[in-house]
């Protein structure tokens, strides 16, 4: 068997890569300004708005959505050309995968004009209000209160982990609209915007850059906001979380999947270092049996991806890419761990510069970052419970 690309899907690759070196993207050079995933720079909004005028922003939309109609393969060709090139779409995610697309799903024709749009066209700047101090992992223990007050909602409560919320113009929230509903059947979803009486925003800064802070805890006060501001139906919010994390997960894990063969390249390269012992890592034994397991679950990892596509594309369940962000966080994580141990002392020498992925930085500050990556979007403990369960179909604990 030769698995290969049909001409057709090859011709469409031709046509991305020839339009990128017409209109180049920003170098990292000249991406700066940004300091949240929702603080939207110049250079970030002219890009946004190319790809969308060019019709690949979002390649699988019609052309007046930024898109070009194109399939399932092509689609994914799109994605792997990204990553391949570490090109980015946007730096609010959260806008554009989530909250455009959930709005393109369940919004008011009014409310896609408003809002999706103008997201789509990087215009708009948004947040997510799902977690909460009680409702982490378990998002249906949301309490954040909206009581519907004549044509308006009075929302009070509090949300955390609000990435990029003090720099966002707007926030789907989630709220519960009927107490004494069963958890996940109180929920509704609501456009709140944000710099709406009532509403404050306390960054979190980081511990390894105490000036740097994407994470928030947002707090809301008697804050009002117009019925007609309902996304979906009145109780219905749960169905669009799932469908929002649904949208986020479509593509993500081939940036998984890519990210984590950089990240064994890098180690590789640091082979070349040399160890505590003053002999190059690359000749010690135990860290050459590392970089070859590591390297092997990295090659998986894309396999796996790929089987999952397979299946998806062809309408049915894939249950592996509910695997790779479990498998692929737990990995970046263990890699970085790996680099550090090998390195001996100069291991948490924040000078000595390690893998780029998340921002430049050192080992030590990459291995603290990624713990990030075992909880963003979904703890690794709920994924595990999540494959037991719903994969595999083991009784719950």
């Amino acid at each position: 068997m030769r698995l290969r690309y049909s001409d057709e899907d090859e011709a469409f690759r031709a046509e991305l890569l020839a339009w990128l070196e017409q209109n180049p993207p920003p170098t990292p050079e000249e991406r700066v300004g940004r300091r949240s995933s929702a603080d939207m720079p110049a250079w970030a909004k002219a890009w946004q708005r190319t790809l969308f005028d060019g019709g690949w922003l979002v390649p699988g939309f019609p052309p007046e959505r930024g898109g070009r109609n194109a399939g399932a393969v092509q689609q994914m060709i799109y994605f792997e050309v990204f990553s391949d090139l570490d090109i980015p779409r946007t730096v609010n995610p959260q806008g554009l995968s989530i909250v455009a697309a959930s709005l393109l799903d369940y919004g008011t024709d009014d409310q896609i004009e408003r809002w999706a749009l103008p997201t789509l066209r990087g215009e708009l700047a948004w947040c997510i209000g799902m977690s909460e101090p009680g409702a982490g992992s378990d998002l249906a223990g949301l309490s954040t209160r909206a009581v519907p007050d004549g044509d308006e909602f009075v929302v009070n409560g509090q949300k955390v982990w609000t990435s990029g919320a003090h720099h966002a113009d707007w926030c789907l929230c989630y709220v519960r609209t009927d107490p004494s509903a069963p958890k996940h059947k109180g929920i509704s979803a609501l456009i709140v915007e944000m710099d709406s009486p009532g509403i404050t925003c306390r960054p979190l800064p980081e511990l390894t850059e105490p000036d740097y802070a994407d994470f928030n805890e947002v707090f809301f006060e008697d804050v009002r906001v117009p019925a007609d501001q309902l996304v979906g139906e009145m109780n219905g919010g749960w169905a669009i979380t799932q469908g929002s994390l649904a949208h986020e997960r479509a593509m993500l894990w081939i940036g998984n999947t890519t990210s984590l063969q950089r990240s064994v390249q890098a180690l590789i390269e640091l082979g070349e270092r040399s160890g505590p012992d003053g002999r190059p890592l690359k000749e010690d034994a135990r860290f050459r049996d590392d970089v070859a397991r590591l390297y092997i679950d990295a090659q998986a990892a894309t396999l796996i991806g790929y089987r999952g596509f397979a299946l998806a594309a062809d309408g049915k369940p894939a249950p592996e890419h509910g695997i790779l962000k479990a498998f692929t966080s737990e990995a970046e994580r263990e890699l970085d761990l790996i680099a550090i141990e090998a390195l001996g002392p100069d291991g948490i020498d924040q000078d000595l510069m390690g893998r780029a992925v998340i921002r430049d930085g050192s080992w030590v500050d990459q291995y603290l970052r990624a713990f990030a990556g075992t909880i963003a979007g979904g703890t690794s403990e709920i994924q595990r419970n999540i494959i037991a369960e719903r994969i595999l179909g083991l009784p719950r604990a």
